[in-house]
């Protein structure tokens, strides 16, 4: 039975990977609340500290937009926008400033050629690729197992692809993260203990792309397990 292997003993193997997703997410949520509500002292808002930061680097060419939604933020390197969400684009906030700092962090690594970025971008294409063929690949495997069985195995290692963008995402964002603690320890925007706020809002942050790595890795483990029970 086929279907069978979807609900046995590997369905554990998630446990933690959901776990920690749910840790991570509920810790940058309650950080941004609780950052949200602090106003940064010097009165600057994410706007404004994103258009600052960019100037001091020399960046031009770079439009900072708002964008509906709560911690909807991003950088596309596409067109070159930072796009800050409702809470941060006009708010003077701790985390305002922290995430648009944050963002901004991206387009140093993208005018600077940091490496690991440029990694990631280059592979996104792939990776779009391998997360629409793995799971299809997979279901047709179990489903007919006796002639298509290896198919199992192409889309397990087809979703490895997933495994490897999210670990090359790792150190793009801490890297963003610690660029945007430069820039703002030099700025003085905002005050010492400010700054401390600013690292906590980002450290909580940076979770999430841990738990998503960890969810990716222990998925791909199942899969490879299944694949092996052929």
């Amino acid at each position: 039975m086929p279907f069978f292997l979807w609900f046995d003993w590997t369905w554990l193997i998630l446990i933690p990977a959901f776990i920690i997703t749910i840790w991570a997410q509920a810790k940058v949520s309650s950080a941004y609340k609780k950052y949200s509500e602090i106003p940064a002292q010097s009165g600057v808002t994410g706007r404004e500290f994103a258009q600052t930061m960019l100037r001091q680097n020399n960046i031009d060419g770079v439009r900072v937009q708002a964008v509906e939604g709560q911690m909807t933020d991003h950088f596309d390197p596409r067109n070159n926008t930072v796009s800050l969400s409702e809470g941060v684009y006009a708010k003077h906030s701790v985390a305002a400033v922290s995430i648009a700092a944050h963002e901004c962090g991206h387009v140093l690594q993208r005018f600077k050629k940091y490496g690991p970025m440029r990694v990631r971008n280059a592979i996104v294409p792939v990776v779009n690729i391998a997360t629409s063929l793995a799971f299809p690949l997979i279901l047709i495997g179990l489903l007919f197992r006796e002639n298509m069985g290896v198919l199992v195995d192409i889309g397990a290692w087809v979703y490895f692809a997933v495994v490897i963008f999210q670990l090359v995402t790792l150190p793009v964002e801490f890297n963003a993260s610690k660029r945007a603690m430069a820039n703002i320890q030099a700025s003085g925007v905002l005050t010492l203990q400010e700054q401390g706020e600013a690292k906590r809002m980002l450290n909580a942050a940076a979770m999430t792309y841990v738990a998503a790595m960890l969810a990716s890795f222990l998925s791909f483990l199942r899969l490879f397990l299944l694949s092996r029970r052929r």
